[in-house]
């Protein structure tokens, strides 16, 4: 299958935190993130410096809206995805490999982001 965004990362979010993979040629990384707004911070950080040019996470009640508009700020590609048109996968029940997966549907574009309406 072919690669369409080579550095990218896949979020599970949850109440009080955030599983991340980062995918690059070079290296898979995952880590873990509190939901605090400074460990969010670090997040986005992280993910900057890892070069990522495309996020993808799923739409999880309203957790994903603080990482979302910080993501925003810093012109990275976000998307937004429904949970249901990703989770139908037997055997994934981990929230490392539920970001593990992501990251991976994204880095090969088989994902499709949710609308979001514009706030202006």
């Amino acid at each position: 299958m072919d690669v369409v965004y080579t550095h990218v990362c896949g979020l599970d979010v949850h109440k009080k935190n955030v599983v991340a993979c980062v995918i690059t040629p070079e290296t898979k990384e995952i880590r873990t993130f509190s939901t605090m707004t400074d460990d969010l911070i670090l997040l986005v950080d992280w993910i900057k410096s890892n070069g990522c040019t495309h996020v993808a996470m799923e739409s999880t009640a309203s957790f994903w809206k603080p990482i979302y508009n910080l993501l925003e700020l810093e012109d990275i590609q976000t998307l937004v995805v429904n949970a249901k048109n990703i989770k139908n996968v037997p055997g994934r029940k981990t929230d490392v490999k539920d970001a593990e997966w992501i990251a991976n549907l994204l880095r090969h574009g088989l994902l499709q982001g949710s609308f979001i309406p514009n706030r202006d």
